[in-house]
């Protein structure tokens, strides 16, 4: 029995410092861990933050177009689909291509997720930064953020923020029970970004970086024009759903908060 004890303690201890440190910060360096992102402002007296990130050797016009089509009957969330589709997230495999019809995302539009509940956008800058707000939902408050900081001018460090706020013992309990499983499932997912943006940036014409030099909006509008579609048989037709209780709004690329 005393062996078996020791055992479990010494995997708990195991899991809870090293390995459960390192999966909140893989792929960063310190500096990144406390960088500040748009959304940080949303939950700022968080219980749980953790932050991933890869390096893309693209710039960042060539991976937002795969971020802002992500959702359930839309580009999918380029992690492991089959537990995704398992789970009823998602209905198909992730798009391999850019989808022309998904590439319009506003403040307060949601992004849907088959059985779950939908993405409310809370904060969107093109080419630099999606925050998504799942705040009042329940035993916890989320807050999933990406981010894209240009390392040179051709690589691009994306960068994903999960933030959570639990309410009580349950929540904290929850928290702490899926944690491996958002490991997992979102470093696939960037992982999944960055072959797609990479394999994007080598279909570009040579020379063509998508407007390297331009704005953020005409280097997202040059990345989405003409692209072509990735289910032709079933091109779906939902749209993002609009979510109430909208504090942020856009204009021009510059964020406002009201309130």
């Amino acid at each position: 029995m005393l062996p078996t004890i020791l055992v479990i303690l010494t995997v708990a201890l195991l899991y809870w410092f090293p390995i459960r440190r390192w999966m909140s910060g893989w792929g960063t360096v310190p500096s990144d861990l406390v960088r500040v992102m748009a959304g940080d402002a949303l939950l700022p007296n968080h219980t749980y933050s953790g932050t991933m990130a890869v390096i893309v050797d693209t710039p960042p016009e060539h991976i937002w177009p795969w971020l802002v089509q992500m959702g359930y009957k839309r580009g999918g969330l380029y992690s492991y689909d089959w537990l995704d589709r398992l789970f009823g997230f998602l209905d198909r495999p992730s798009a391999s291509r850019i989808l022309p019809e998904f590439q319009h995302l506003s403040v307060g539009d949601a992004i849907p997720l088959g059985r779950g509940p939908s993405w409310p956008v809370a904060v969107i800058e093109p080419c630099r930064a999606l925050v998504l707000d799942m705040r009042n939902t329940g035993t916890v408050d989320w807050v999933w953020q990406f981010g894209l900081y240009p390392v040179d001018e051709k690589r691009t460090q994306l960068v994903s923020r999960s933030r959570v706020r639990a309410h009580g013992v349950w929540g904290r309990l929850l928290t702490s029970a899926i944690e491996p499983a958002g490991f997992v499932m979102t470093r696939q997912m960037l992982l999944g970004l960055k072959r797609r943006a990479e394999r994007l940036q080598s279909a570009a014409p040579v020379g063509d970086d998508l407007l390297p030099n331009a704005s953020p909006r005409a280097a997202h509008h040059a990345a989405t024009k003409d692209a072509p579609l990735s289910w032709s048989s079933s091109t779906p037709s939902a749209a993002p759903v609009s979510a109430s209780g909208v504090v942020k709004a856009v204009a021009g690329g510059t964020i406002i908060t009201a309130g």
